[in-house]
């Protein structure tokens, strides 16, 4: 259960701050942090350890940047969100539930079930 929130929150963390630098050139502690809701000295925990994965570069007083593998778990993260919303949206869940629904969901669904969602999907649209 351990492992599987760090995984949960490296997604989150890792695809928030591709986010950010696509959205702002920049990913920084404080809007990670607000972004997240939570404190600053919990964001600079997650992202020294999001640092020792190799997932993100950081210099003291810098913006934090993804690296090729932070990218990739980004992407990845992002996909499985859209699969999930997507399907919901398929079957009639309204925009603002899918959402916060997919953001939980898309952690804990199986490769299996995600290639079911999007097939079905795909089927509908």
């Amino acid at each position: 259960m351990r492992d599987a929130h760090r995984t949960e929150m490296a997604e989150d963390y890792t695809e928030l701050i591709g986010d950010l630098i696509a959205a702002t050139g920049e990913a920084r502690l404080g809007d990670l942090a607000e972004h997240i809701g939570v404190t600053h000295a919990t964001a600079a925990k997650v992202v020294q350890r999001l640092q020792r994965a190799g997932l993100v570069k950081s210099l003291p007083y810098r913006s934090i940047f993804l690296t090729k593998h932070g990218e990739q778990v980004a992407d990845a993260a992002r996909q499985r969100h859209k699969i999930v919303f997507d399907f919901l949206r398929a079957i009639g869940v309204d925009e603002l539930t899918a959402e916060a629904d997919a953001e939980g969901i898309e952690h804990h669904c199986s490769q299996t079930t995600l290639d079911i969602f999007k097939a079905m999907t795909i089927q509908s649209g």
